[in-house]
């Protein structure tokens, strides 16, 4: 029965958790604080550090260290299939009507006026990830000092890489990757 309970619960916060983890977040609260009481809050509030740090989309992590404290192993995995199954669903009926009426002249001008504005989220997050590499937490300075010159010089070093040899970009960054990870373990 817990199973069941979890995998409901979770698939309710999959499927109604519009706009990210974070949006998820009082979802998540409302069914496992307050309606099922398996977490007091302070225990929730633990659980949203730890979900925060962890690699991954929060909600689904919160899943599965609720399922974990709930039920182990065995709840960990229902409750992260009902997390995500709504996603897998929504996006495979997508799909699915996408080829099937792709060729409309209506879909193709929907989809023409997307992609700018997906463009424009991208190039947004690489901006953001850019400044916070450069920069730090404090952001876009004109100080000088507040620059982080090793990372420019991996940054313009894989950039000139990827443009003049062509390499897998997974290669240059796992290579950045490491070169930096050495060059600051020694500074």
């Amino acid at each position: 029965m817990i199973y069941l309970q979890l995998f409901w619960s979770f698939f309710q916060i999959g499927l109604f958790s519009i706009g990210g983890g974070y949006a998820a977040m009082p979802l998540i609260q409302n069914q496992v604080v307050d309606l099922h009481h398996w977490l007091t809050l302070t225990e929730f509030l633990d659980l949203i550090t730890i979900a925060e740090m962890t690699p991954g989309p929060i909600a689904i992590n919160s899943a599965t260290f609720v399922g974990i404290q709930i039920s182990g192993i065995p709840g960990a995995i229902i409750a992260t299939i009902g997390c995500v199954l709504p996603s897998c669903i929504i996006v495979s009926l997508i799909a699915f009507f996408y080829f099937k009426y792709k060729e409309l002249t209506i879909i193709q001008g929907v989809l023409g006026g997307l992609r700018p504005a997906v463009i424009a989220l991208i190039t947004s997050a690489g901006l953001s990830i850019l400044t916070l590499s450069i920069w730090g937490q404090n952001g876009f300075s004109w100080n000088i000092s507040d620059i982080n010159f090793i990372s420019v010089i991996l940054f313009s070093t894989a950039l000139w890489v990827l443009y003049n040899f062509k390499p897998n970009p997974i290669f240059v960054m796992l290579g950045t990757g490491v070169v930096g990870g050495v060059i600051y373990l020694i500074t």
